[in-house]
């Protein structure tokens, strides 16, 4: 009978002793390539030269940011070892640059790699090699498709949302438009142009009655400007990067015509663009935007903006305050470090991928007021909401309401 109760005051800690073993096994750390206790390995390909190297300042703001993070501690302890290569925003450079990346520095991820035809040409590859190609800097609706392809998210609105809030407001402001396009002939440039034609629908056929292609190799786009205005339209549609968008506002000022103009999100850079291509060049330009603009008084005493300052000030004192490709790399680098923060001391590869799928209503200092990142399992388009802007002066005045739209890959 001793010898019953013996056994029977033993289970309970049994059953303890299990408990604290299994609670401890959980507990432990799990990490992907490139991860210690003491680093994240975090991989990156930008332009810093070509013809789209106007975006190499995004790379070097995260650069900034990310040594700001680690002065401070890191993330949960460990430091980010940011590497960032130049592919001149040449596919095949980009392909043998994420190689890199990924079979000899063994990062653990590569991090918003920008432009669409650079990111195309590794979408493949990253998925087969199962290494998130996250945040990707660029609005091309492929990103969007989590059953495809896992292992890729975006992080700006979708270029065919941006495009389809455009034709919105023509069917209601121009319906009897007649609109000539200038694009840049690859993914990014006929992604954009396919949104505009399926927001005007029916309409696409009579409204749009010129569309001009350029390559990314041509100096100037001038005799596409003047080829457009021959046409007749009265709006202009401008899907071009920086170096062409600047090229495209000042001809347009040179040649006396005088169209409706809508320029794309990713040119709409005070700095970059507006700037070098003259402000009275640019006066009445509609855009569309999600982050805040520097330059805009509005903004003087919100406190988000104040941090940027603050941060521009004291850890990125070169960045151009009035360049919104510093904003946008601002804003990815603190989303990442949200992400790294939720995974915890579970800095898998599935994992990353898993945290950046369950943001929720989450916000950076730059986005405008209204407008938060939401991702699923199913949703893989962190941001979908865009205002409306006019340029005016040296600045853009936003205008209407925040609009809300989702196009999935």
């Amino acid at each position: 009978m001793p010898a019953m109760h013996l056994r029977l005051a033993a289970l309970p800690a049994a059953v303890a002793i299990l408990a604290v073993t299994t609670s401890g096994a959980l507990a432990q750390k799990k990490y992907g390539p490139g991860v210690t206790d003491t680093e994240i390995k975090i991989g990156n390909i930008m332009p810093y030269s070509g013809p789209a190297s106007a975006y190499g300042v995004i790379g070097k703001t995260e650069e900034a940011y990310f040594k700001k993070i680690n002065a401070e501690g890191g993330i949960n302890g460990r430091k980010i070892n940011f590497i960032s290569y130049d592919d001149g925003y040449s596919p095949p450079k980009t392909v043998e640059q994420a190689r890199k990346l990924v079979e000899s520095d063994e990062v653990l991820l590569i991090f918003n790699p920008l432009g669409t035809p650079p990111n195309s040409a590794i979408h493949k590859y990253m998925n087969a090699k199962k290494v998130p190609q996250l945040f990707v800097a660029t609005g091309a609706t492929k990103w969007n498709d989590p059953k495809d392809f896992p292992w890729t998210m975006g992080w700006q609105p979708s270029y065919q949302s941006e495009t389809q809030i455009y034709a919105k407001y023509l069917l209601k402001e121009r319906p009897n438009a007649k609109i000539g396009v200038l694009f840049q002939n690859d993914d990014y440039g006929k992604d954009y142009l396919k949104g505009l034609k399926d927001g005007l629908g029916a309409k696409a056929a009579t409204m749009i009655i010129a569309e001009e292609a350029y390559e990314t190799s041509q100096p100037t786009i001038d005799s596409h400007i003047v080829k457009l205005k021959s046409s007749g339209a009265d709006v202009f549609i401008n899907i071009t990067t920086p170096k062409f968008a600047a090229q495209a506002i000042k001809k347009i000022a040179e040649i006396g015509w005088k169209p409706e103009h809508f320029l794309n999100n990713v040119s709409a850079s005070v700095g970059s663009v507006m700037k070098p291509a003259g402000f009275e060049n640019g006066q009445g330009i509609i855009s569309a935007a999600y982050a805040k603009d520097v330059s805009d008084p509005q903004w003087k005493d919100d406190a988000g903006m104040k941090t940027f300052l603050a941060f521009l000030a004291k850890d990125f004192p070169e960045g151009n305050k009035l360049d919104g490709n510093v904003i946008v790399g601002y804003g990815a680098a603190q989303t990442l470090v949200q992400v790294l923060k939720q995974c915890g001391d579970d800095l898998t590869r599935e994992n990353v991928m898993k945290q950046a799928a369950s943001l929720r209503d989450y916000r950076t200092e730059i986005l405008l007021p209204g407008i938060k990142i939401n991702t699923s399992a199913s949703d893989f388009a962190p941001i979908s909401q865009l205002q409306l802007m006019r340029f005016k002066g040296e600045m853009w005045e936003l205008f209407g309401d925040i609009i809300s739209a989702d196009v999935a890959g």
